[in-house]
């Protein structure tokens, strides 16, 4: 006899995927590269206070983690950090580079010799953030890592200079400042790495400045290599205010291709003539230095990191324009990509599997798991079984949004019954939500609870056009393309018009919050790490990345302050009437406690309290990396919904809710 399906309401199936699980598997690898012929990248270990080592595949497929506890290899330029590690080959043997999160050095050792570990290549600053280092390039011809530098020069957030700089491999610059040569000049730009020309005599950079953010408008900036290593007077190649250059490489005939959204469209360009238009992207969100969604092979083909709302990896040929797109049961591909001869090596997932390190062979076209093999924790029948869906928001626009419906192998709900959902706003709020296989989803859909990932106006993925209905419309577009993806769900009969939550992270949590004071969509919303108050935050509290990004997001300051407060949560606390989650880390820099404690001061001025919880916790900073940070997030998560949409979940502890 088969199985026997269970009649359970929705919100009470027992699941397999608890919060620790969901909390063991949360992060993924990321920033590959090659050492030699080895594949290297990098991989999050949340149960080691959520640091980040190294791991490399060695000849004969085992998978070796490099560097031990306490190491953790992450970088804090412009905060949100870039790629933190390089490694070369050369007639000395192999050297491997990499920025260290606890102290931001760079460092340096011998993978062939791991009994020498790590010795510091740069110094330490007592100066505000110190001195931070990201997007390495080893230089072994002149003995030296070229990188990007952030020098904070006082204790502000925007006491800060970033530049091109070489670091002498031979650890002469980790007591001397001095001994570190600045390549290019000490403007407050946000820059990247460089990249050098086939031939050592070029090198190019993206280049941008307040107040645009980095998919507004870059500049592509070449400059000669004098023998002596210094750089000549840089001039643009491509950009502007109006034009983002996501990425910039070298092809091996000393050809420079480029990323733009010129056309409004991320494509790819070669010397200024386009290679592959199509309504495609190409290229993304810089959100963290040295993202690369396309890589030249020694053949003159290039892969390439394209798609539409969703990814794919392909091998174009920049001859035809045709691409050629790898076979297998991916379907989102990461930023990042290595080559090495025909080999090419990124990170890449699918609903069904989460994201692990795939290696394409240019060849023959195959693609095979060669790190971070997904491996299922539990009975694959219990993940979530993803609609991709457009729905339809004000003034007839469309809205993007991946729809997770409750799911079960062993359980149903009793028929006629509608089950509840929450609308999961992401972050950025220039970015997007992938769809792939995430636990902390499966934890909701596994237990009878719905969730609507909304790709709302403003991300990603889409084409600018699309990225621009944000434009001074933050915490309007957002709000109203999530509530009519939760409206429409309940009006098709597919969640409980009375069981509707709201939960978001960073930005998703402005539009959490924003979307309980001026809507009646939702029963009740969680909120992480947010926004709430513009004026604080555009005004110093924030890092000096996203410092502007109001200007092109809400509107000038100077011309229409009265719109920050008229847009803030917290200058609308009293206008919350359903309970809420509020989680945030301590250490967050980016969106920092003070935000919460004066949404929830102006909360306690109301005559009639709502009931609530804050939870803090110590040593997370923007975005929850420990492990039992998520488990305590997830398990309360659940107990607001339980008490909110009169749900029994088993085995979750009560959330007390303040009133």
């Amino acid at each position: 006899m088969g199985d026997t399906v269970q009649t359970l309401a929705y919100g009470s199936w027992p699941s397999p995927i608890d919060a620790a699980l969901a909390a063991a598997h949360d992060g993924h690898p990321d920033h590959v590269g090659f050492v030699g012929d080895e594949a290297w990248w990098t991989e999050p270990r949340p149960a080691e206070d959520g640091r980040r080592t190294l791991v490399r595949r060695r000849p004969d497929g085992a998978e070796e983690q490099v560097l031990p506890a306490p190491w953790n290899v992450r970088s804090r330029v412009i905060e949100y950090g870039g790629q933190p590690w390089a490694g070369a080959v050369g007639d000395g043997g192999p050297v491997v580079v990499f920025v260290n999160f606890a102290d931001q050095r760079l460092y340096a050792f011998d993978p062939a010799d791991p009994a020498g570990g790590p010795r510091p290549l740069t110094p330490v600053s007592s100066v505000g953030g110190g001195l931070r280092w990201a997007d390495p390039q080893v230089r072994l011809d002149r003995d030296e890592v070229w990188c990007v530098l952030e020098e904070f020069t006082g204790e502000g957030p925007g006491d800060v200079r970033r530049l091109v700089a070489a670091v002498p491999l031979d650890g002469s610059a980790a007591g001397d400042r001095s001994a570190v040569r600045e390549l290019t000049d000490d403007r407050n730009r946000f820059v990247t790495g460089p990249r050098v020309s086939p031939d050592g005599r070029r090198a190019a950079w993206l280049a941008w400045d307040h107040p645009r953010m980095p998919w507004d408008g870059t500049e592509l900036l070449v400059a000669d290599v004098a023998d002596d290593g210094t750089l000549g007077e840089p001039r643009r190649a491509a950009g502007g205010p109006d034009e983002s250059v996501a990425q910039a490489e070298w092809g091996r005939d000393g050809s420079l291709l480029y990323s733009s959204d010129r056309t409004g469209w991320w494509n790819l360009y070669r010397d200024g003539a386009a290679l592959c238009p199509r309504e495609e992207e190409f290229g993304g969100p810089l959100w963290t230095i040295g993202r690369r969604w396309f890589a030249p092979l020694d053949s003159g083909l290039i892969a390439v990191v394209h798609g539409r709302g969703a990814t794919a990896l392909g091998i174009l040929d920049p001859e035809s324009g045709e691409v050629v797109d790898a076979a297998g049961p991916w379907s989102e591909y990461e930023a990042t990509l290595a080559v090495d001869g025909s080999r090419v090596v990124t990170v890449a997932a699918s609903p069904r599997s989460a994201y692990e390190v795939v290696e394409l062979d240019a060849r023959t076209g195959r693609a095979r798991v060669v790190g971070a093999a997904h491996n299922d924790p539990v009975d694959p029948s219990h993940y979530p079984e993803p609609q991709i869906r457009t729905f339809t928001g004000p003034a007839g626009r469309e809205v993007h949004a991946h729809v997770y419906p409750p799911h079960h192998p062993g359980h149903v709900a009793p028929g006629g019954a509608l089950p509840p959902y929450v609308v999961w706003a992401h972050g950025g709020p220039t970015s997007r939500s992938p769809l792939v296989l995430d636990l902390e989803i499966a934890y909701f859909t596994s237990r009878g609870i719905g969730v609507a990932e909304v790709n709302y106006g403003g991300s990603t993925g889409y084409g600018r056009e699309y990225r621009n209905r944000l434009r001074e419309q933050w915490g309007v577009v957002d709000v109203e393309d999530c509530a009519a993806v939760a409206l429409a769900l309940a009006e098709e009969g597919t969640a409980d018009r009375d069981r509707l939550a709201v939960r978001g992270g960073s930005a998703g949590g402005w539009t959490s919050a924003a979307s309980l004071v001026s809507t009646d969509v939702y029963a009740c919303g969680t909120i992480l790490y947010p926004v709430l108050d513009l004026l604080g935050w555009g005004e110093g509290e924030t890092h000096d990345f996203e410092s502007q990004y109001l200007e092109s997001l809400v509107g000038p300051l100077a011309e229409v302050p009265g719109r920050y407060a008229e847009r803030s949560p917290t200058e609308h606390a009293d206008q919350v009437s359903v309970p809420f989650l509020l989680l945030q880390g301590l250490d967050d820099v980016i969106c920092p406690p003070a935000q919460c404690e004066r949404f929830l001061a102006r909360l306690e001025e109301r005559a009639r309290p709502v009931p609530h919880a804050y939870i803090a916790f110590e040593g997370e900073g923007h975005g929850f990396r420990r492990a039992d940070t998520t488990v305590r997030v997830l398990e309360a998560e659940l107990g607001l919904y339980a008490q909110v949409f009169g749900l029994n979940p088993p085995g979750i502890p009560a959330l007390e809710l303040s009133k």
